[in-house]
């Protein structure tokens, strides 16, 4: 081996295959899921373009929207439940209706 002299591998070629097969099924796992929490930002940013609109569920299903997948939910004090895929949000109204927010960046 060639270079430093705490080096760990011979080459990018060696490290990349190392690094792969250590993280080999757990990355799997979480690029399965970032896919789907992904697709679910692109289409909530697609449907609501500037911070507040309203679409109903069947929209959202026929762009194969997954609503078992979001990052984090936050309940109003007066109960409302939003679901948030990143910065974009929705919560159910009625009648199939979802309203869709983009939270302000601090």
């Amino acid at each position: 081996m060639h270079g430093r002299s705490d080096q760990k591998f011979c080459n990018d070629l060696c490290r990349n295959a190392y690094n792969n097969k250590k993280l080999g099924k757990s990355s799997n796992y979480m690029r399965k899921i970032n896919r789907k929490l992904k697709k679910n930002y692109l289409i909530l940013r697609e449907l609501n373009p500037k911070e507040k609109t309203t679409t109903f569920r069947g929209i959202l299903e026929k762009k194969e929207f997954n609503f078992d997948f979001h990052t984090s939910i936050y309940t109003t004090k007066n109960g409302r439940v939003y679901y948030f895929v990143y910065d974009q949000g929705y919560s159910e109204l009625e009648n199939n209706k979802f309203m869709l927010v983009k939270k302000k960046h601090a």
